[in-house]
């Protein structure tokens, strides 16, 4: 049970769900997750810990960066059938649709430069 609650108490928060809608587009560094939530960087961060806690979202360094994507799912039951529900869910979101639509002016030097 502990496992389920820990993904279901991730996927409460819309900051987060936003997260794991855009890490299945592409992968993103915090500071392209910055630009595009508009939040600061240390709540960013803190999302994503709680979404990597979960099963949901892994890491990778590249360089100087972090860079974020989507687990395979394969951490739990839970974390696997929530991220194959997501892949479909809130596509029509106005608000994921409007991040989604900024994506291609997302820029990781621009980013993490300012």
């Amino acid at each position: 049970m502990r496992q389920f609650v820990r993904v279901m108490k991730a996927l409460s928060d819309p900051s987060r769900v936003k997260i794991l809608k855009m890490l299945g587009v592409k992968e993103f560094c915090v500071c392209e997750l910055r630009e595009l939530l508009g939040l600061a960087q240390p709540t960013v961060s803190k999302h994503l810990k709680i979404l990597e806690d979960a099963g949901l979202v892994t890491y990778r360094k590249e360089g100087v960066w972090i860079i974020y994507r989507l687990t395979d799912g394969n951490d739990t039951v839970y974390s696997e059938a929530m991220l194959a529900h997501l892949q479909t869910w809130l596509d029509d979101d106005p608000i994921i649709q409007e991040m989604i639509s900024r994506l291609p002016q997302i820029n990781r030097e621009r980013s993490c430069a300012a």
